[in-house]
């Protein structure tokens, strides 16, 4: 509300309670804000990514492809809550699979995924300021 109330002011210059407004700033963050539909999409994406025993299962899947039975023994988890995870991971296209015979192979969808996850994890291990 008070920023609609700025500006509809009749001055030259808007300002805010603590400084001018940047009207070269204002249209460049126009220019580059997200989209609403976008803003969901990734709100979505990141959404499955905020369960830890899908980032684990990330975190095995970055360096091989694996089946739900293997995947279960390394999490200790049941072949059903992984499926379940894994599931959730295919909807947003995060990882691919493979069937051979009565098994099913896990692989990181793309690159980008790998690449995300690397960043994020990368990012979280740098020092604090």
């Amino acid at each position: 509300m008070a920023a609609k109330k700025m500006i509809e002011q009749t001055t030259d210059v808007p300002t805010c309670d603590t400084h001018m407004i940047h009207l070269d700033s204002v249209t460049q963050g126009k220019q580059q804000i997200l989209a609403m539909t976008k803003a969901q999409e990734m709100s979505e994406f990141f959404g499955i990514l905020a369960d830890p025993n899908r980032l684990r299962l990330l975190s095995i899947l970055v360096g091989q492809e694996m089946c739900v039975c293997d995947l279960a023994a390394i999490l200790q988890m049941t072949e059903s809550a992984v499926s379940h995870q894994l599931k959730a991971l295919r909807s947003m296209h995060l990882v691919n699979y493979r069937r051979e015979g009565r098994n099913i192979y896990y692989s990181l969808a793309d690159s980008h995924i790998v690449n995300l996850y690397r960043e994020v994890a990368e990012h979280l291990d740098e020092p604090k300021a």
